[in-house]
């Protein structure tokens, strides 16, 4: 992944996007379904309470899943907007990898959420659920059998990764998929990859959850509460690289939103090939001319020596300067066209962990938004897309009109007066 600002549009991340999960022993990163309800027809207006738990668990095949009802903890059903209001401000909060590597920050995480009422969206590497003892199980497309480019977790840590996903989805967050073994480079890149070779790479990362069990033979840890094959609505890959022949795959297994696309504009979203597109953001980068992308490790490809272990003297101006830049893109849009703002990060302790500080008090800043009764959501892209699922085309083709930083002429009212009441839904579909 590269960062893409106009004055260090070539840097490379830190060893980072391109390759952010480090070799074994070093720091990793890391929608309801069966679980929970693919939500189809008009929605009825009002809140949903959480289901009460379920005294039933229903294994799915080898018990690495299971079915365990509606998922908890979900917002109200989503109804359209009435032209003239104004629009909620979504934040996704996204982290790639999602493994548990012992430094604490997946809990961390989790309990930040929990204290905020947020919801965040965890795209799981199916590699992290897979002993490395049985790392021939994985046939990467044009890499050799068992290949990885972020090694395999240890066995301690693959334990201790299906526990966080559980708690995860039992808190209303979302499992999506940040696909395997995270190719970046080379003849064997994921930007080589056919749309045969992403279905490959899918069906794998899918198995590899759905039978953790039966390849590690810990019967003895609890199945995570929900069938994978549904949960799993959209992903992001590795680097950035390789959207254009994941999506006909992507719509042909029904998912529903893709985070893959490099350098997006704080504008409202439309779909690309029948799936959402949900980018990364170009966001103010305080301090420098340019802006720099909206994930953890291209802000730190963007600060002065492109490094993930800097000096110590550097990091809390350093910190500061990754928290502003994610406060800004999200001020940006809350103050003018609300379009969603999403962030990429991942558990990693670069640089003294600055951009986990940087996230931690982002999220508290816009919680703070949301507490004094701004009508802020912290979602998972998959909420995300339950409510761009039910607005009527044409008044997101308005909101589409508003450029970054762009408020309505007028007010509001104003600017929704003279769409027209006719309903639809899915707007928005481009090449």
């Amino acid at each position: 992944m590269l960062g893409l600002g106009a004055g260090a549009a070539a840097a490379v991340s830190p060893a980072g996007c391109g390759g952010h999960e480090g070799a074994v022993g070093a720091g990793r990163p890391g929608g309801s379904g069966p679980g929970g309800d693919d939500r189809t027809g008009t929605p009825t207006p009002g809140p949903k309470p959480d289901p009460k738990p379920t005294r039933t668990v229903r294994p799915i095949g080898d018990g690495s899943t299971s079915f365990t009802g509606v998922q908890p903890h979900q917002p109200e059903e989503p109804v359209p907007l009435e032209p003239g209001r104004t629009p909620p401000q979504s934040v996704v909060f996204s982290w790639d990898g999602a493994g548990e590597v012992g430094n604490g920050l997946f809990p961390r995480f989790l309990d930040l959420a929990k204290e905020h009422g947020a919801s965040m969206t965890f795209l799981l590497s199916g590699l992290y659920l897979l002993p490395e003892s049985k790392k021939r199980l994985y046939d990467p497309p044009n890499n050799p059998r068992g290949a990885s480019g972020i090694g395999y977790l240890t066995d301690g840590h693959i334990k201790d990764t299906p526990r966080n996903l559980r708690r995860a989805w039992l808190e209303g967050h979302e499992t999506g998929t940040h696909f395997n073994g995270h190719f970046c480079g080379g003849s064997g890149s994921v930007g080589t990859w056919t749309p045969q070779q992403w279905r490959s790479e899918i069906e794998q990362a899918t198995s590899f959850v759905k039978e953790w069990r039966t390849n590690s033979g810990w019967t003895d840890l609890e199945p995570l509460p929900f069938g994978y094959d549904r949960e799993l609505v959209g992903g992001r890959t590795p680097c950035l690289l390789g959207r254009d022949n994941l999506l006909p795959t992507a719509r042909g297994l029904g998912w529903r939103h893709d985070a893959s696309s490099p350098g997006g504009r704080q504008v409202w979203p439309s779909k690309k090939r029948g799936v959402w597109d949900f980018p990364l953001q170009r966001i103010p980068f305080p301090g420098r001319s340019f802006e720099v992308l909206s994930m953890d490790c291209n802000i730190l490809a963007d600060q002065p020596v492109n490094s993930t272990d800097a000096p110590a003297h550097n990091h809390p101006g350093r910190r500061r300067q990754v928290t502003r830049a994610y406060i800004s893109g999200f001020e940006r849009a809350y103050g003018s066209n609300r379009a969603p703002f999403f962030l990429g990060d991942h558990f990693e302790q670069w640089n003294g962990g600055i951009c986990m500080d940087a996230v931690e008090e982002a999220l508290k800043h816009i919680a703070r938004e949301k507490e004094k009764g701004g009508d802020v959501r912290l979602v998972s892209f998959r909420q995300s897309t339950d409510w761009l699922d039910v607005q009527k085309p044409e008044v997101l083709e308005r909101l589409r009109t508003l450029d970054v930083g762009q408020e309505p002429a007028g007010d509001w009212k104003a600017f929704g007066k003279d769409i027209g009441s006719t309903t639809g839904t899915g707007a928005g579909d481009t090449a």
